[in-house]
């Protein structure tokens, strides 16, 4: 009987993972999975402080660190207004038999206070100096991933709902793996409003400026852009754009280990793994990130970028107030130069490297839009067992941001393409595109920020509707295109 595509995509799909890279290594990533899930580790009661607002000062939290290896410290700082005893649960997490995360401590209870809320500082910088709640050692044995720490009040007062908020941050290590792959915190803190209109976009003159600084010290407050999504208080934009390949990868066994932009800055970072991927809305790079990227590919590591938009901005690190490195960053600069209209993106003091000749492609102006993405190269390896046909679209793909104007380098190939309407109405091209490296590694830009949620829908995860558009979930067609670009660096 012959076999329709959609019965050989789930057969594609469901082969051993083994098959696809090296499974000494990625037994941790399996291992780790076979451990017991939690059900209950999403946010069950949030309470914003006005109608539109972004903070919940009932409790709120931010941790001293983007990023932390197993065996050192983490502070963790929480405010309570009124004061109210309160417990953090900390969570994993990854795929975990479908929940989506694994209950790896509890701390506390713990008397709260309110903490005081810092005042506008030069730049518009609103840098808070909270004292700890409770310094966290980070186990050996706990792997590198993306960590929520659930804050709850308790609370006996019928009154009074037992509120929640997260706080983040990253467990990295220093091994060798197949697979880097950054979260993008540095957009996550340059689009955080909180405690209110305190972005790098906010700013009397405009929302494109060079005049205004953010701190990772102050609590990420609720996603503030093309949606609602109360599971994010405390949580950046990892639940928004990133847990969708987080729970895809795990679920699947790929050896992966995880980053934040700032470990990015160190060159062995990305050379201890064969493939680096940026993911979401990874907007926001210092430039050593780029050199670091940019080297990594001459050296033969294939790079992803699962991502739009990814590479805009030049966002260099600065020390607090107080000379703790790496705690605030800024927007200083563009990568490359500004096209004939575009003007209301700069000008900025700093010009980086061109944004395509890394990508393959570039954020393009207007920036924000919608659209299918539609195949142009079916005869390509990178679609084999999908049965795609030159012009099919998979509905909704391209998110509101995404990659456009291809660069002259030899051996690029645009995959697909099509417009995105920007408002609707205003038409922007956007182009996937591919292009090899010197040593039979690749680059591979999927133009599109929504490229996550064709992968997996994990529980505690919202599909995002923007400009009169909307991605349509899980798709096998993107499962296979992405199993094939992993398959083809890991030979």
């Amino acid at each position: 009987m012959r076999q329709n595509r959609r019965d050989l995509l789930k057969a594609a799909l469901a082969a051993p993972a083994a098959a696809l890279g090296r499974p000494s290594k990625r037994k941790l990533i399996e291992s780790e999975n076979r451990k017991p899930g939690t059900r209950d580790w999403q946010l069950t009661r949030v309470r914003l402080d006005k109608d539109g607002g972004f903070r919940s000062p009932w409790i709120e939290g931010y941790c001293s660190r983007q990023s932390v290896k197993a065996g050192e410290s983490i502070d963790i700082m929480v405010s309570t207004d009124p004061p109210c005893r309160y417990q953090i649960e900390i969570f994993r997490t990854g795929y975990y038999g479908g929940l989506g995360a694994r209950q790896m401590t509890s701390l506390g209870p713990f008397q709260g206070k309110a903490q005081s809320l810092p005042p506008v500082a030069a730049r518009r910088l609103r840098e808070c100096h909270w004292e700890p709640a409770t310094t966290l050692q980070i186990p050996e044995d706990w792997l590198s991933g993306v960590y929520l720490g659930r804050l709850t009040l308790l609370t006996d007062n019928s009154t009074s709902a037992p509120w929640q908020s997260y706080v983040i941050f990253i467990v990295r290590d220093e091994r060798e793996a197949d697979i880097l792959l950054q979260c993008s915190d540095n957009t996550w803190q340059a689009y955080n409003r909180w405690p209110d209109d305190y972005s790098l976009y906010i700013h009397p003159r405009g929302s494109l400026t060079g005049d205004v600084d953010v701190s990772f010290d102050r609590p990420y407050g609720k996603y503030c852009q093309i949606y609602e999504n109360p599971q994010s208080v405390g949580s950046g934009e990892f639940l928004c754009w990133e847990f969708p390949l987080t729970y895809w990868l795990e679920q699947h066994g790929y050896d992966v280990t995880y980053c934040s932009n700032l470990d990015m800055t160190e060159p062995a970072c990305v050379a201890r793994a064969r493939i680096f991927v940026s993911q979401g809305h990874d907007e926001y790079w210092d430039l050593r990130q780029y050199q670091n990227a940019k080297a990594a590919i001459g050296h033969g590591k294939t790079e992803l970028y699962l991502c739009g938009d990814s590479v805009c901005f030049v966002s260099p690190f600065q020390p607090s107030t107080d000379g703790r490195p790496n705690r605030i960053i800024t927007r200083a600069g563009r990568y490359g130069k500004l096209r004939p209209g575009e003007e209301g993106y700069g000008p900025f003091k700093t010009e980086g490297p061109e944004q395509n000749m890394l990508v393959g492609g570039r954020s393009m102006v207007p920036g924000n839009g919608g659209s299918d993405w539609i195949v142009t190269r079916p005869d390509h390896w990178i679609f084999e067992g999908t049965g795609m046909r030159k012009g099919e679209r998979i509905p909704g793909l391209v998110g509101w941001e995404f990659h456009g104007d291809p660069p002259e380098l030899p051996g690029l190939e645009v995959l697909a393409e099509g417009i995105a309407l920007s408002g609707g109405t205003r038409p922007n091209p956007w182009a996937a595109t591919i292009y090899p490296g010197p040593r039979k590694n690749f680059v591979f830009n999927a133009s599109s920020i929504w490229w996550a949620q064709g992968l997996a829908s994990p529980p505690g995860h919202m599909l995002p509707w923007s400009h009169w558009t909307r991605p349509h979930g899980p798709d096998q067609r993107v499962q296979r295109i992405t199993q094939n670009v992993l398959r083809r660096a890991l030979v």
